[in-house]
């Protein structure tokens, strides 16, 4: 049986300080995720999108990066489990970790749809494939077995044949926009680098080191 207590990774390969990053938290993201795609990680743009409901429970689930302007940009069916949520209450932490690099991002927010027009578009871009997904799908929804949906497929593939596909109404993006955003270095005996950035009244980031 293995032992779990005992695994453990000496990190090494990089180190971070507050005379090292950009001013700009999102420029700083920006530079760190540029580093990861060119590092041919795998779905580098894979993120851990926390929620809570209105009750207090979290959750969380691994979706992926569509967009980056003033703040992060996710698509999904705005009425599963994690659209529900995000209406109820719209305060979310989304996690990047790029575990071949050593590095971890924590971004703390809240929620707001981006425009129809972004959604659309985004839409659009889609292959035919993942176009026909969104709307086969009740995602969160119980379902009786994996027929109920190759059949509604099906059914919509024959339905739209090589027609224009829109976008679902149920289905879109979302943005989180950034209030506090921590990066974090791996370092040798546990003594990581971790540089917050908070955002202040006066709408300027406050660059800060934590313990690790």
């Amino acid at each position: 049986m293995i032992d779990i207590a005992a695994l453990r990774e000496n990190y090494t390969k990089g180190s971070l300080d507050v005379s090292d990053v950009s001013l700009s938290p999102i420029e700083q993201f920006q530079k760190w995720f540029d580093e990861a795609v060119s590092s041919e990680l795998l779905e580098p743009n894979a993120l851990l999108l926390s929620t809570v409901s209105a009750d207090a429970k979290p959750s969380a689930r691994i979706v992926l990066l569509k967009g980056l302007d003033n703040g992060f940009k996710f698509y999904t069916n705005y009425l599963s489990r994690k659209g529900t949520e995000l209406i109820e209450n719209p305060n979310a932490c989304i996690t990047f970790f790029w575990a071949e690099l050593e590095r971890q991002v924590r971004i703390e927010g809240k929620i707001e749809k981006v425009s129809s027009e972004e959604s659309d578009a985004y839409f659009q871009s889609r292959p035919k494939g993942s176009q026909i997904g969104a709307w086969t799908s009740n995602q969160s929804m119980v379902i009786t077995n994996r027929e109920v949906l190759e059949e509604r497929e099906k059914h919509l593939i024959e339905k739209f044949g090589d027609n224009f596909i829109p976008r679902p109404p149920h289905w879109g993006g979302y943005r989180l926009v950034p209030k506090y955003i921590e990066f974090w270095q791996g370092r040798p005996s546990r003594l990581h680098d971790r540089i917050a950035y908070t955002l202040m009244e006066n709408v300027e980031w406050k660059i800060e080191r934590l313990s690790p």
